[in-house]
């Protein structure tokens, strides 16, 4: 009777904190489904306007609001997907009594997206510069939709992708093989998590210039993707048949030239 009186009251703390950490996770990727939705539903809004600029001729104001509707987009379209890998590592580290090196494995993971946002910001400007895409991100030409489907089903079969993926399903293995001390530590574990994340799925975001970023039922389908194959059982066959799906999207859209 005492020993159980002695763990009942350590162990709500430890349930109370992880399901804040999983309340803010989830709120997060939430915030981030609202955002699009609003973008996508009031396009004519001055804000709205800011991310489809007409031209390349981009103000700072344009490139500040693209950057953000990218990283918006990413914490909405992946957060789900991470959410299992967050809970065990809060989990073990309030088992270890440090639950401030979560906020260090959080941040990492984010920054990762961020400097992807950046990147993909660059990439849409170039892809506006020659004409590729329109305000929107929707291609416009038929070669790069070509290309984008048969790079990302392609993808899904190679080596890179199957380790990416392995590591992002076991979310105990990743954190026994990778664990280090301390809050830098923690912060080494978050980036090198989002690196197997970003690793992972990279060429299916890529995909986010075919079908646009206004585009719902699009972000929606590729998020349900990702999520999938990293959560589901046998995610690794999910992301096979994935890949077999744009590859024969990709050829029928080059027979149609």
């Amino acid at each position: 009777m005492t020993t159980r009186a002695k763990e009942g009251p350590q162990r709500a703390p430890r349930t109370q904190g992880l399901s804040k950490a999983v309340a803010l996770w989830l709120g997060l990727a939430l915030l981030g489904w609202a955002g699009l939705a609003w973008l996508a539903f009031d396009m004519g809004h001055p804000l709205a306007q800011l991310t489809m600029p007409m031209s390349p001729h981009w103000s700072a104001a344009n490139l500040l609001a693209i950057v953000v509707m990218w990283a918006v987009m990413m914490a909405a379209m992946m957060l789900p997907s991470a959410l299992p890998m967050v809970r065990a590592f809060v989990a073990l580290c309030q088992r270890n009594g440090q639950r401030a090196r979560s906020r260090q494995f959080v941040g990492a993971y984010l920054l990762v997206w961020m400097i992807f946002s950046i990147g993909a910001t660059a990439a849409q400007w170039l892809l506006q510069a020659v004409g590729w895409v329109n305000p929107m991100l929707v291609s416009t030409s038929a070669t790069l939709s070509v290309a984008l489907l048969l790079v990302a089903g392609a993808y899904q079969f190679s080596p890179l992708k199957r380790i990416c993926l392995a590591r992002c399903r076991t979310p105990m293995g990743f954190l026994v093989g990778e664990w280090r001390g301390g809050r830098f530590g923690a912060f080494v574990m978050g980036w090198r998590h989002g690196l197997f994340c970003l690793g992972c799925c990279w060429a299916l975001m890529a995909l986010l210039y075919v079908g646009g970023v206004m585009n719902l039922a699009w972000i929606t389908a590729l998020s349900i993707g990702v999520a999938v194959e990293k959560l589901a059982p046998h995610g690794e066959r999910v992301a096979t048949l994935l890949g077999l799906a744009l590859l024969g999207a990709g050829a029928f859209r080059l027979l149609l030239g």
